[in-house]
Protein backbone atom coordinates (compact mmCIF):
# COMPACT_ATOMS: atom_id res chain seq x y z
CA UNK A 1 0.00 0.00 0.00
CA UNK A 2 3.11 2.51 0.52
CA UNK A 3 4.32 1.89 -3.14
CA UNK A 4 0.59 2.16 -4.46
CA UNK A 5 0.19 5.31 -2.88
CA UNK A 6 2.82 8.00 -2.52
CA UNK A 7 2.40 11.51 -3.81
CA UNK A 8 -0.24 9.69 -6.59
CA UNK A 9 -3.64 10.82 -5.24
CA UNK A 10 -2.17 14.40 -4.37
CA UNK A 11 -1.39 15.34 -7.59
CA UNK A 12 -3.97 13.78 -9.47
CA UNK A 13 -6.71 14.38 -8.02
CA UNK A 14 -7.39 17.28 -10.17
CA UNK A 15 -6.83 15.09 -13.61
CA UNK A 16 -9.36 12.75 -13.19
CA UNK A 17 -11.81 15.54 -12.19
CA UNK A 18 -10.77 17.50 -15.79
CA UNK A 19 -11.10 13.63 -17.53
CA UNK A 20 -14.82 13.69 -16.58
CA UNK A 21 -15.71 17.29 -16.39
CA UNK A 22 -17.05 16.79 -12.57
CA UNK A 23 -17.36 15.34 -9.41
CA UNK A 24 -18.74 12.37 -11.73
CA UNK A 25 -14.67 11.34 -11.25
CA UNK A 26 -15.44 8.54 -8.19
CA UNK A 27 -16.02 6.82 -11.36
CA UNK A 28 -12.44 6.26 -12.35
CA UNK A 29 -11.50 5.45 -8.79
CA UNK A 30 -13.70 2.52 -8.91
CA UNK A 31 -12.63 1.70 -12.69
CA UNK A 32 -9.26 1.87 -11.96
CA UNK A 33 -10.08 -0.38 -9.06
CA UNK A 34 -11.64 -2.65 -11.04
CA UNK A 35 -8.74 -3.36 -13.35
CA UNK A 36 -6.63 -3.73 -10.90
CA UNK A 37 -8.23 -6.27 -8.99
CA UNK A 38 -8.76 -8.48 -12.09
CA UNK A 39 -4.94 -7.76 -13.34
CA UNK A 40 -4.23 -8.79 -9.82
CA UNK A 41 -5.48 -12.08 -9.96
CA UNK A 42 -3.39 -12.63 -13.01
CA UNK A 43 -0.31 -11.78 -10.81
CA UNK A 44 -1.57 -13.58 -7.82
CA UNK A 45 -1.47 -17.05 -10.05
CA UNK A 46 1.65 -16.06 -10.99
CA UNK A 47 3.30 -15.13 -8.08
CA UNK A 48 2.21 -18.05 -6.14
CA UNK A 49 3.28 -20.72 -8.43
CA UNK A 50 6.16 -18.92 -9.66
CA UNK A 51 7.55 -17.70 -6.67
CA UNK A 52 10.76 -16.07 -7.57
CA UNK A 53 12.60 -12.82 -7.15
CA UNK A 54 11.52 -10.49 -10.07
CA UNK A 55 7.93 -10.95 -11.17
CA UNK A 56 7.43 -10.23 -14.44
CA UNK A 57 10.81 -11.39 -15.58
CA UNK A 58 10.21 -14.70 -14.31
CA UNK A 59 6.55 -15.58 -15.37
CA UNK A 60 8.07 -14.54 -18.91
CA UNK A 61 11.07 -16.19 -18.68
CA UNK A 62 8.93 -19.44 -17.73
CA UNK A 63 6.40 -18.97 -20.29
CA UNK A 64 7.82 -18.21 -23.02
CA UNK A 65 11.37 -19.81 -23.55
CA UNK A 66 9.46 -22.73 -25.62
CA UNK A 67 9.06 -21.01 -28.78
CA UNK A 68 11.33 -16.97 -28.64
CA UNK A 69 14.29 -18.27 -25.90
CA UNK A 70 14.68 -14.86 -23.71
CA UNK A 71 13.30 -12.38 -26.17
CA UNK A 72 10.23 -11.88 -23.26
CA UNK A 73 12.04 -11.61 -20.24
CA UNK A 74 15.22 -9.49 -22.22
CA UNK A 75 12.26 -7.13 -22.93
CA UNK A 76 10.26 -7.00 -19.82
CA UNK A 77 13.67 -5.64 -18.66
CA UNK A 78 14.47 -3.21 -21.63
CA UNK A 79 10.76 -1.75 -21.03
CA UNK A 80 11.04 -1.58 -17.14
CA UNK A 81 14.04 0.76 -17.93
CA UNK A 82 11.50 2.88 -19.25
CA UNK A 83 8.49 3.08 -17.13
CA UNK A 84 10.35 2.71 -13.67
CA UNK A 85 11.87 6.06 -14.20
CA UNK A 86 9.16 6.94 -15.73
CA UNK A 87 6.77 6.39 -13.32
CA UNK A 88 9.48 8.35 -10.57
CA UNK A 89 9.22 11.23 -12.63
CA UNK A 90 6.14 11.55 -12.19
CA UNK A 91 6.99 11.76 -8.55
CA UNK A 92 9.37 14.69 -9.50
CA UNK A 93 6.77 16.34 -11.22
CA UNK A 94 4.55 16.19 -8.27
CA UNK A 95 7.44 17.07 -5.83
CA UNK A 96 7.83 20.65 -7.82
CA UNK A 97 4.12 21.12 -7.96
CA UNK A 98 3.79 21.13 -4.50
CA UNK A 99 6.90 23.00 -3.80
CA UNK A 100 5.11 25.87 -5.91
CA UNK A 101 3.32 26.21 -3.06
CA UNK A 102 5.45 27.12 -0.73
CA UNK A 103 7.61 29.11 -3.45
CA UNK A 104 4.47 30.87 -5.27
CA UNK A 105 7.36 33.13 -7.36
CA UNK A 106 8.65 29.80 -8.85
CA UNK A 107 9.43 30.25 -12.40
CA UNK A 108 9.32 27.06 -15.24
CA UNK A 109 12.86 27.69 -15.13
CA UNK A 110 13.67 27.38 -11.69
CA UNK A 111 11.16 24.19 -11.80
CA UNK A 112 13.31 22.44 -14.02
CA UNK A 113 15.90 22.99 -12.15
CA UNK A 114 15.07 21.92 -9.17
CA UNK A 115 12.99 18.77 -10.25
CA UNK A 116 16.92 17.95 -12.24
CA UNK A 117 18.19 18.94 -8.56
CA UNK A 118 16.31 16.33 -6.76
CA UNK A 119 17.31 13.63 -8.93
CA UNK A 120 21.08 14.32 -8.81
CA UNK A 121 20.45 14.63 -4.88
CA UNK A 122 18.56 10.71 -4.82
CA UNK A 123 21.45 9.64 -7.09
CA UNK A 124 24.46 11.03 -5.13
CA UNK A 125 22.49 9.60 -1.55
CA UNK A 126 22.02 6.06 -3.62
CA UNK A 127 25.35 6.03 -4.04
CA UNK A 128 26.34 3.82 -1.85
CA UNK A 129 25.28 0.48 0.22
CA UNK A 130 21.71 1.09 1.64
CA UNK A 131 20.87 -1.42 4.47
CA UNK A 132 18.07 0.66 5.50
CA UNK A 133 15.54 -0.09 3.10
CA UNK A 134 12.29 -1.64 5.15
CA UNK A 135 13.20 1.24 7.86
CA UNK A 136 12.99 3.92 5.05
CA UNK A 137 10.07 2.46 3.65
CA UNK A 138 8.17 2.55 6.75
CA UNK A 139 9.10 6.12 7.31
CA UNK A 140 8.04 6.58 4.19
CA UNK A 141 4.29 5.29 4.84
CA UNK A 142 4.00 6.70 8.02
CA UNK A 143 5.13 10.41 6.57
CA UNK A 144 1.94 9.32 3.42
CA UNK A 145 -0.89 8.54 5.65
CA UNK A 146 -0.42 11.19 7.89
CA UNK A 147 -0.55 13.37 5.38
CA UNK A 148 -3.61 11.53 3.98
CA UNK A 149 -5.26 11.36 7.55
CA UNK A 150 -4.73 15.47 7.38
CA UNK A 151 -6.50 16.22 4.65
CA UNK A 152 -9.06 13.53 4.45
CA UNK A 153 -10.33 14.85 8.51
CA UNK A 154 -9.99 18.76 7.24
CA UNK A 155 -11.88 17.82 4.47
CA UNK A 156 -14.85 16.17 6.48
CA UNK A 157 -14.62 18.97 9.03
CA UNK A 158 -15.40 21.82 6.66
CA UNK A 159 -17.91 18.83 4.29
CA UNK A 160 -20.41 20.41 1.74
CA UNK A 161 -22.50 17.78 0.25
CA UNK A 162 -24.06 20.19 -2.31
CA UNK A 163 -20.62 20.57 -3.51
CA UNK A 164 -19.63 17.21 -3.76
CA UNK A 165 -22.07 15.33 -5.12
CA UNK A 166 -23.84 17.67 -7.54
CA UNK A 167 -22.98 16.57 -10.50
CA UNK A 168 -23.42 18.37 -14.44
CA UNK A 169 -26.22 17.52 -16.40
CA UNK A 170 -25.53 14.87 -18.69
CA UNK A 171 -22.39 13.68 -16.50
CA UNK A 172 -23.30 10.34 -18.09
CA UNK A 173 -24.42 9.42 -21.07
CA UNK A 174 -23.43 6.26 -21.99
CA UNK A 175 -24.74 6.54 -25.76
CA UNK A 176 -22.06 9.78 -25.96
CA UNK A 177 -18.44 9.59 -27.23
CA UNK A 178 -16.95 12.09 -24.82
CA UNK A 179 -18.39 9.75 -21.76
CA UNK A 180 -16.47 6.99 -23.20
CA UNK A 181 -13.57 9.32 -23.93
CA UNK A 182 -13.27 10.63 -20.09
CA UNK A 183 -13.83 7.38 -18.89
CA UNK A 184 -10.89 6.10 -21.01
CA UNK A 185 -8.54 8.91 -19.69
CA UNK A 186 -9.40 8.63 -16.12
CA UNK A 187 -8.79 4.76 -16.24
CA UNK A 188 -5.62 5.26 -17.60
CA UNK A 189 -5.23 7.94 -14.16
CA UNK A 190 -6.41 5.17 -12.06
CA UNK A 191 -4.49 1.97 -12.63
CA UNK A 192 -1.62 4.63 -12.33
CA UNK A 193 -2.20 5.45 -9.26
CA UNK A 194 -3.32 1.43 -7.96
CA UNK A 195 0.28 0.31 -9.23
CA UNK A 196 2.25 -1.37 -6.82
CA UNK A 197 -0.45 -4.07 -5.74
CA UNK A 198 2.33 -6.30 -7.79
CA UNK A 199 5.42 -5.43 -4.79
CA UNK A 200 4.36 -8.15 -3.35
CA UNK A 201 5.19 -10.75 -6.32
CA UNK A 202 8.69 -9.00 -7.03
CA UNK A 203 9.53 -10.42 -3.65
CA UNK A 204 8.10 -13.72 -4.32
CA UNK A 205 11.17 -15.78 -3.29
CA UNK A 206 11.05 -14.31 0.50
CA UNK A 207 7.32 -14.81 0.97
CA UNK A 208 6.35 -17.47 2.84
CA UNK A 209 3.48 -19.65 2.21
CA UNK A 210 2.83 -17.51 -1.45
CA UNK A 211 -0.52 -19.42 -2.33
CA UNK A 212 -2.41 -17.93 0.52
CA UNK A 213 -0.02 -14.90 1.21
CA UNK A 214 -0.27 -13.95 -2.57
CA UNK A 215 -3.95 -13.52 -3.69
CA UNK A 216 -4.57 -11.78 0.38
CA UNK A 217 -1.53 -9.02 -0.57
CA UNK A 218 -3.48 -7.87 -4.15
CA UNK A 219 -6.71 -8.04 -3.43
CA UNK A 220 -6.76 -6.62 0.35
CA UNK A 221 -4.09 -3.55 -0.56
CA UNK A 222 -6.50 -2.86 -3.61
CA UNK A 223 -9.71 -2.62 -1.83
CA UNK A 224 -7.47 -0.56 1.44
CA UNK A 225 -6.20 1.95 -1.15
CA UNK A 226 -9.43 2.51 -3.10
CA UNK A 227 -11.51 3.32 0.18
CA UNK A 228 -9.10 6.19 0.84
CA UNK A 229 -8.97 7.23 -2.57
CA UNK A 230 -12.73 7.49 -2.80
CA UNK A 231 -12.51 9.33 0.78
CA UNK A 232 -10.12 11.46 -0.74
CA UNK A 233 -11.50 12.52 -3.57
CA UNK A 234 -15.12 12.49 -2.08
CA UNK A 235 -13.82 14.56 0.61
CA UNK A 236 -11.70 17.63 -1.60
CA UNK A 237 -14.54 17.79 -3.64
CA UNK A 238 -16.94 19.08 -0.47
CA UNK A 239 -14.28 21.63 0.04
CA UNK A 240 -13.04 22.90 -2.96
CA UNK A 241 -15.36 23.91 -6.26
CA UNK A 242 -14.40 21.17 -9.31
CA UNK A 243 -14.36 23.86 -11.55
CA UNK A 244 -11.09 25.35 -9.69
CA UNK A 245 -8.96 22.19 -10.20
CA UNK A 246 -9.51 22.71 -14.61
CA UNK A 247 -7.74 26.21 -13.69
CA UNK A 248 -4.14 25.87 -14.58
CA UNK A 249 -2.93 28.85 -12.50
CA UNK A 250 -5.33 27.78 -9.41
CA UNK A 251 -4.10 26.18 -6.20
CA UNK A 252 -6.58 23.43 -6.13
CA UNK A 253 -4.90 22.04 -9.69
CA UNK A 254 -1.49 22.31 -8.97
CA UNK A 255 -1.57 21.60 -5.36
CA UNK A 256 -5.42 20.29 -4.34
CA UNK A 257 -4.00 19.01 -0.61
CA UNK A 258 -2.26 22.50 0.21
CA UNK A 259 -5.54 24.20 -1.14
CA UNK A 260 -8.00 21.93 0.87
CA UNK A 261 -5.79 22.60 4.15
CA UNK A 262 -5.65 26.33 3.62
CA UNK A 263 -9.15 26.82 3.16
CA UNK A 264 -10.68 24.88 6.77
CA UNK A 265 -7.29 24.79 9.40
CA UNK A 266 -5.25 27.96 7.72
CA UNK A 267 -2.27 28.36 5.76
CA UNK A 268 0.17 27.06 8.98
CA UNK A 269 -1.43 23.82 8.70
CA UNK A 270 -1.53 23.58 4.65
CA UNK A 271 2.65 24.26 4.76
CA UNK A 272 3.07 21.67 7.35
CA UNK A 273 1.30 18.99 5.25
CA UNK A 274 2.76 20.52 2.20
CA UNK A 275 6.05 19.60 3.61
CA UNK A 276 4.89 16.23 4.27
CA UNK A 277 3.82 15.73 1.03
CA UNK A 278 7.19 16.48 -0.41
CA UNK A 279 9.09 14.18 1.88
CA UNK A 280 6.47 11.59 0.61
CA UNK A 281 7.60 12.67 -2.65
CA UNK A 282 11.29 12.06 -2.33
CA UNK A 283 10.88 9.44 0.13
CA UNK A 284 9.19 7.61 -2.66
CA UNK A 285 11.40 8.23 -5.54
CA UNK A 286 14.30 7.37 -3.51
CA UNK A 287 12.85 3.89 -2.25
CA UNK A 288 11.58 3.94 -6.81
CA UNK A 289 15.26 4.04 -7.87
CA UNK A 290 16.50 1.30 -5.18
CA UNK A 291 14.61 -0.64 -5.95
CA UNK A 292 14.53 -0.03 -9.80
CA UNK A 293 18.34 0.06 -10.26
CA UNK A 294 18.60 -3.52 -9.15
CA UNK A 295 15.71 -4.83 -11.83
CA UNK A 296 18.35 -5.53 -15.03
CA UNK A 297 20.91 -5.68 -12.54
CA UNK A 298 19.15 -9.38 -11.40
CA UNK A 299 18.48 -10.30 -15.02
CA UNK A 300 21.87 -9.60 -16.13
CA UNK A 301 23.38 -12.27 -13.38
CA UNK A 302 20.57 -14.46 -14.56
CA UNK A 303 22.07 -14.03 -18.23
CA UNK A 304 19.36 -12.73 -19.99
CA UNK A 305 20.18 -9.13 -19.88
CA UNK A 306 23.78 -7.16 -21.01
CA UNK A 307 26.73 -8.64 -18.92
CA UNK A 308 27.67 -4.67 -18.08
CA UNK A 309 24.38 -4.02 -15.91
CA UNK A 310 25.61 -7.12 -13.77
CA UNK A 311 28.62 -5.83 -12.20
CA UNK A 312 28.30 -4.04 -8.63
CA UNK A 313 30.47 -0.96 -7.19
CA UNK A 314 33.73 -2.17 -6.19
CA UNK A 315 33.10 -0.56 -2.61
CA UNK A 316 29.60 -0.16 -2.06
CA UNK A 317 28.29 -2.88 -3.92
CA UNK A 318 24.81 -1.14 -5.46
CA UNK A 319 24.38 -1.93 -9.22
CA UNK A 320 26.28 1.27 -11.28
CA UNK A 321 24.98 1.09 -14.64
CA UNK A 322 21.02 0.11 -13.31
CA UNK A 323 21.27 3.33 -10.91
CA UNK A 324 22.70 5.76 -13.63
CA UNK A 325 20.53 4.18 -16.37
CA UNK A 326 17.39 4.89 -14.52
CA UNK A 327 18.59 8.25 -13.21
CA UNK A 328 19.11 9.67 -16.44
CA UNK A 329 15.75 8.44 -17.66
CA UNK A 330 14.05 9.91 -14.86
CA UNK A 331 15.57 13.29 -15.54
CA UNK A 332 14.92 12.95 -19.74
CA UNK A 333 10.91 12.11 -18.58
CA UNK A 334 10.84 15.01 -16.16
CA UNK A 335 12.28 17.74 -18.65
CA UNK A 336 10.55 16.39 -21.74
CA UNK A 337 6.94 16.11 -20.03
CA UNK A 338 7.35 19.84 -18.52
CA UNK A 339 8.04 21.02 -21.99
CA UNK A 340 5.80 19.06 -23.99
CA UNK A 341 2.61 19.20 -21.17
CA UNK A 342 1.20 22.62 -21.41
CA UNK A 343 -2.01 22.65 -21.10
CA UNK A 344 -5.12 21.85 -18.65
CA UNK A 345 -5.85 19.09 -20.30
CA UNK A 346 -2.38 17.83 -20.97
CA UNK A 347 -0.11 18.50 -18.12
CA UNK A 348 3.22 17.01 -17.31
CA UNK A 349 1.49 14.37 -14.96
CA UNK A 350 -0.59 13.72 -18.29
CA UNK A 351 1.76 13.05 -20.64
CA UNK A 352 4.21 10.41 -18.21
CA UNK A 353 1.04 8.82 -17.40
CA UNK A 354 0.53 7.78 -21.22
CA UNK A 355 3.71 7.30 -21.85
CA UNK A 356 4.41 4.69 -18.98
CA UNK A 357 1.03 2.62 -19.23
CA UNK A 358 1.15 2.05 -22.68
CA UNK A 359 5.31 1.10 -22.58
CA UNK A 360 3.65 -1.48 -19.86
CA UNK A 361 0.87 -2.44 -21.51
CA UNK A 362 2.71 -4.63 -24.39
CA UNK A 363 5.25 -6.13 -22.42
CA UNK A 364 3.96 -6.90 -19.37
CA UNK A 365 0.18 -6.40 -18.59
CA UNK A 366 -0.99 -8.28 -21.81
CA UNK A 367 2.36 -10.79 -22.03
CA UNK A 368 1.40 -12.09 -18.08
CA UNK A 369 -2.07 -12.71 -19.49
CA UNK A 370 -1.16 -14.70 -22.27
CA UNK A 371 1.51 -16.56 -19.48
CA UNK A 372 -1.19 -17.75 -17.35
CA UNK A 373 -2.88 -19.77 -20.27
CA UNK A 374 0.64 -20.72 -21.73
CA UNK A 375 1.59 -21.95 -18.36
CA UNK A 376 -1.22 -24.25 -17.78
CA UNK A 377 -0.71 -26.03 -21.40
CA UNK A 378 3.27 -26.24 -21.12
CA UNK A 379 3.37 -27.08 -17.35
CA UNK A 380 0.30 -28.36 -16.04
CA UNK A 381 2.13 -30.69 -13.34
CA UNK A 382 3.30 -26.90 -11.91
CA UNK A 383 2.34 -26.54 -7.90
CA UNK A 384 -0.47 -24.03 -8.23
CA UNK A 385 -1.33 -23.28 -4.84
CA UNK A 386 -3.77 -20.70 -6.02
CA UNK A 387 -5.60 -20.22 -9.06
CA UNK A 388 -7.25 -17.45 -10.44
CA UNK A 389 -11.27 -17.16 -9.61
CA UNK A 390 -13.39 -17.81 -12.83
CA UNK A 391 -10.72 -18.37 -15.27
CA UNK A 392 -9.98 -17.23 -18.02
CA UNK A 393 -12.64 -14.50 -17.21
CA UNK A 394 -10.44 -11.94 -14.68
CA UNK A 395 -7.68 -11.86 -17.60
CA UNK A 396 -10.06 -11.44 -20.14
CA UNK A 397 -11.23 -8.52 -18.82
CA UNK A 398 -8.01 -7.23 -17.46
CA UNK A 399 -6.87 -7.49 -21.03
CA UNK A 400 -10.02 -5.28 -22.15
CA UNK A 401 -9.17 -2.59 -19.94
CA UNK A 402 -5.20 -3.02 -20.89
CA UNK A 403 -6.25 -2.29 -24.66
CA UNK A 404 -8.84 0.45 -24.00
CA UNK A 405 -6.25 2.48 -22.05
CA UNK A 406 -3.53 1.68 -24.77
CA UNK A 407 -6.18 2.99 -27.68
CA UNK A 408 -6.89 5.79 -26.24
CA UNK A 409 -3.32 6.93 -25.21
CA UNK A 410 -2.89 8.99 -28.33
CA UNK A 411 -6.35 10.66 -28.15
CA UNK A 412 -5.48 11.72 -24.16
CA UNK A 413 -2.04 13.14 -25.44
CA UNK A 414 -2.52 14.67 -29.25
CA UNK A 415 1.19 15.83 -30.52
CA UNK A 416 2.60 13.13 -28.39
CA UNK A 417 1.87 9.81 -29.96
CA UNK A 418 2.77 7.06 -27.12
CA UNK A 419 1.64 4.59 -28.89
CA UNK A 420 4.23 5.28 -31.66
CA UNK A 421 6.85 5.98 -28.75
CA UNK A 422 5.85 2.42 -27.14
CA UNK A 423 5.55 0.49 -30.14
CA UNK A 424 9.43 2.63 -31.41
CA UNK A 425 10.80 1.50 -27.84
CA UNK A 426 9.67 -2.19 -28.44
CA UNK A 427 11.23 -2.18 -31.61
CA UNK A 428 14.61 -0.63 -30.45
CA UNK A 429 14.31 -3.62 -28.08
CA UNK A 430 14.05 -6.47 -29.91
CA UNK A 431 16.57 -5.08 -32.01
CA UNK A 432 19.17 -5.06 -29.32
CA UNK A 433 17.93 -8.53 -28.32
CA UNK A 434 18.68 -10.12 -31.65
CA UNK A 435 22.29 -7.80 -31.00
CA UNK A 436 22.76 -9.28 -27.56
CA UNK A 437 22.17 -12.35 -28.49
CA UNK A 438 24.38 -13.06 -31.63
CA UNK A 439 27.22 -12.22 -29.42
CA UNK A 440 26.22 -14.26 -26.33
CA UNK A 441 25.27 -16.96 -28.95
CA UNK A 442 21.95 -18.20 -27.72
CA UNK A 443 18.45 -18.51 -29.18
CA UNK A 444 18.25 -17.73 -32.08
CA UNK A 445 21.92 -18.40 -33.10
CA UNK A 446 22.61 -20.77 -30.52
CA UNK A 447 21.25 -23.74 -28.50
CA UNK A 448 17.36 -23.15 -27.51
CA UNK A 449 18.01 -23.89 -23.58
CA UNK A 450 14.89 -24.38 -21.92
CA UNK A 451 14.73 -24.64 -17.90
CA UNK A 452 11.45 -25.72 -16.29
CA UNK A 453 12.63 -24.09 -12.99
CA UNK A 454 10.11 -24.16 -10.73
CA UNK A 455 8.44 -27.84 -12.62
CA UNK A 456 11.35 -29.28 -11.23
CA UNK A 457 11.96 -27.56 -7.93
CA UNK A 458 11.49 -29.34 -4.56
CA UNK A 459 9.13 -27.06 -2.09
CA UNK A 460 12.46 -26.66 0.17
CA UNK A 461 13.81 -24.73 -2.82
CA UNK A 462 10.72 -22.01 -3.07
CA UNK A 463 11.62 -21.37 0.78
CA UNK A 464 13.29 -18.42 1.88
CA UNK A 465 16.97 -19.15 3.04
Amino acid sequence: MSQMCGIGPFVTIPLMVAAFGGPQAVIGWIAGAVLALVDGLVWAELGASLPGSGGSYVYLREAFQYRSGKLMPFLFVWTAMLFIPLIMSTGVVGFVQYLGYLWPGMSKGQGDLVGLAFIVLVVVLLWRKVDSIAKITTVMWGVMITSVGAVILASYTHFDASRAFTWPAHAIELTHGQFWLGFAAGLTIGIYDYLGYNTAAYLGAEVKNPGRVMPRAVIYSIVGIMGIYLLLQVGVLGVVNWQDMLDPNSVASQSVASAVLEKTWGKSAADVVTVLILITAFASVFTGLLGGSRVPYDAARDGVFFRAYGKLHPKHQFPVLGLVTMGVVTAAGFYLSRHVGTSVSHPPLTILIDLLTTVMVIVQALAQIVAVSVLRRRQPQLSRPYKMWLYPAPGVLAAIGWLVIYGYADRNSPGFHPIEWSLAWVAVGSAAFFLWARVERIWPFGPHDIREEYLTATPAEHQPV
